[in-house]
């Protein structure tokens, strides 16, 4: 598999490519950047450490190098200026997104391709890039609240002393304010989850607000995360890579699923070799569909506004 990271010199984008080298499945890496210096120093550097990984091509380019890539990756995005307003940054996000689209366009893409989208706020991306580049149903995945989902999995771990790999708990809807998370199907080693010792729903609140506020303790600590949206993006590429109908809540365009329609927003959806394949409908408590709605609805809004100010 050939993958392309637009966006590859910023700490996310490098992230991504270092978790990829790692994971040693895909052959061939290309790092875009707007500093074309700062891509090619990255790639250099992975490209030093391929000896003792795998026998992989990784290297920087331009968006004529993506033209045969099987996943492009976007990364690229703003940050927030002071006393800018959150739709502000919004706008200036879709304006950076829509002409990194229009160049992908432009050098061509193959109509087998998968866009993974991570630049913020990656739902709005995510719908624009489904409308723009016309690709088939399931080529365009948002990397939605997969990453919110594996932080929420990983403190759950580290607060009942628990294996990290064995906590099995979902969070879905928007990746921001009004995500979900799902309890009702949360489980460790196959053991529910409320009768697992040291659970308490107080205890469970606290993590899935520390879950929730994450990016911006983040910020606060380093200035952004990278390691754990690394190895999140890794995961939704490998699953495309291996074919392997992972179950995943990452954002795509739904058509029906929990009554939601023409809006991204992360649902349980199966990624396997042809992106995102299908999407799940799992019984959710009454309180958990009202909250996945709700943030259907304030995703809505949003991009009412975005595509308001757009046509201004």
């Amino acid at each position: 598999m050939k993958v392309g990271i637009i966006g590859g010199g910023g700490i996310v984008g490098s992230s991504a490519g270092f978790a990829l080298q790692l994971g040693g499945i895909v052959h061939e890496i290309v790092i875009v950047d707007a500093n074309a210096e700062l891509a090619d120093g990255q790639a250099l550097d992975m490209l030093h450490g391929t000896a003792a990984i795998a026998d992989q091509s990784i290297r920087s380019g331009g968006y004529d190098s993506l033209a045969d890539a099987d996943c492009i990756c976007i990364t690229a995005g703003l940050r927030r200026k002071p006393d800018e307003s959150r739709l502000a940054l919004i706008n200036r996000n879709v304006e950076l997104f829509r002409s990194i689209l229009a160049s992908i366009k432009s050098h061509g893409l193959r109509p087998d391709a998968t866009v993974l989208v991570v630049s913020n706020p990656v739902d709005i991306l995510t719908y624009l890039a489904e409308k723009d580049l016309g690709l088939p149903k399931g080529r365009v995945i948002g990397l939605g609240t997969l990453l919110d989902t594996l932080r929420f999995r990983s403190l759950l771990a580290m607060n009942l002393g628990a294996p990290a790999t064995q906590v099995q708990a979902m969070i879905l809807g928007e990746h921001g304010d009004s995500m979900v998370p799902v309890w009702s199907s949360a489980s460790v080693a196959g053991l529910p989850l409320e009768k697992y010792p040291g659970f308490s729903p107080k205890l469970g609140e606290a993590v899935f607000q520390r879950a929730k506020t994450s990016g911006a303790e983040m910020i606060k600590k380093k200035t952004g995360a990278g390691f754990a949206v690394g190895v999140s993006i890794a995961e939704v590429i490998h699953a495309m890579a291996l074919d392997s109908k992972r179950v995943l809540p990452v954002s795509t365009v739904q058509s029906g699923c929990y009554g939601l329609r023409d809006v991204a927003i992360s649902v349980p959806t199966v990624v396997g070799r042809a992106g995102a394949e299908a999407t799940l409908e799992i019984d959710l408590w009454p309180k958990e569909l009202q909250g996945l709605r709700r943030s259907g609805g304030i995703l809505q809004e949003t991009l009412g506004q975005v595509l308001s100010g757009a046509k201004g």
